[in-house]
């Protein structure tokens, strides 16, 4: 796979940092989670983004635990931190101490503020790094407070795939320089620069108007989704005018009849028009009236359907791990190298301890002497079985 060979250390923490360390893992990085000690790792029980990679239980408040951390990171290229500014370096394990000891090392910081600023020190969620980002301002229907729209935007988005993109241009530039740096990936800085064409677009007149009454935010009749009658709903997204033509067939409408497609007075008469359509079929029905056309009309499917939908189906867009559980295939996907994620469990805390240190050269007595004074903690699988 494209990143074979990349050792990846994940300092475990919550949303972003996981799926960063995961998509770095489905693209073939040998990703090592270093968990807290399992009766403080809630974070660690709380990743469901753990596919692919390993576990390693340190405490990195001990001295000793601290030590191991710095020792593995001399044979690692990658580490993802997602604490706060200045957690490591209270632990002695800040960029200075460790790209010093490990020059090629990329230290990736990913955090909701960024390392610098008024509030790099304070906590926070998507919906506070969307709404410094602008971004959530945009969101919402017209009378309405804008909406967060769960927690795509501004963790995973802006956050754990932006600091995906930085370690591997990172990793592309050390293969010139031979140098290691810092990445300070901040989801506020993240999630606006997801956002550059609302910003590069404002003075083309697609936001012109109040939220909730624009071309792109549920203003148009023809952007908008709409229930049909067996309780579903379709998706509707006929901006060009000849999808819009389509668009108007379909729903059985006479073009000549109606008033221009871009006259934003008649926009709400018109969205009540295509709604008491829709609602007259069921969203079958209407998959059989658009399916063959270019009216930009699709099923907004849940996720058992969109798991089984035809499309999906026949270019393998979703894929069943041992457990059964069904998730989406790693994209994008690459001609010669493409990812091939496990399908294997997601790991233990602490269960691959000793054959990780194992494999940056600790000894069998170092490991020992490590688990007596509580600096790690091996997972005996078999004693549990």
């Amino acid at each position: 796979m494209a990143l074979s060979g990349v050792r990846v250390l994940e300092l475990a923490g919550l949303a972003p940092a996981p799926l960063c360390g995961m998509i770095l893992a489905d693209f073939g990085a040998q990703v090592v989670r270093v968990d807290r000690l399992s009766q403080s790792a809630v974070t660690s029980a709380a990743d469901v983004q753990a596919r692919g990679k390993r576990s390693l239980a340190l405490d990195l408040k001990r001295q000793q635990g601290a030590a191991v951390l710095r020792r593995l990171c001399r044979g690692a290229d990658v580490l993802i931190e997602p604490f706060r500014h200045g957690v490591m370096e209270r632990l002695g394990l800040g960029p200075e101490v460790l790209l010093q000891e490990n020059p090629r090392l990329i230290y990736a910081r990913l955090t909701g503020f960024g390392q610098t600023g008024k509030y790099a020190q304070s906590a926070g969620h998507d919906i506070n790094y969307l709404a410094l980002s602008g971004v959530l301002s945009k969101l919402g229907r017209k009378n309405e407070n804008p909406y967060a729209p769960v927690n795509l935007l501004a963790d995973f988005a802006g956050g754990g795939v932006m600091c995906a993109l930085g370690i591997v241009t990172a990793l592309f530039e050390r293969s010139r320089s031979g140098r290691g740096q810092v990445i300070d990936a901040s989801m506020v800085e993240g999630v606006a620069y997801l956002s550059s064409f609302l910003w590069k677009s404002q003075k083309v007149g697609l936001w012109n108007q109040p939220r909730g009454e624009n071309l792109l935010d549920s203003g148009a009749p023809f952007y908008e989704v709409y229930r049909t009658s067996d309780g579903k709903f379709m998706a509707v997204g006929a901006i060009e005018p000849k999808f819009y033509n389509q668009l108007i067939k379909g729903l059985g409408l006479n073009m000549d009849e109606l008033p221009g497609q871009m006259s934003l007075g008649h926009w709400p008469e018109m969205k009540k028009k295509f709604a008491s359509i829709f609602a007259q079929k069921t969203q079958a029905e209407w998959c059989s009236i658009f399916d063959s056309t270019d009216a930009c009309v699709t099923p907004v499917l849940s996720f058992d359907d969109a798991a089984s939908h035809q499309h999906n189906k026949e270019r393998g867009s979703f894929i069943t791990n041992d457990l059964g559980e069904i998730s989406p295939r790693p994209a994008p996907v690459l001609s010669r190298t493409p990812a091939v994620p496990s399908c294997k469990r997601e790991p233990f805390i602490g269960e691959h301890t000793e054959e990780i240190l194992l494999e940056y050269g600790f000894t069998k007595q170092e490991i020992a002497k490590l688990c007596s004074d509580k600096a790690i903690e091996l997972k005996n699988l078999k004693a549990n079985l």
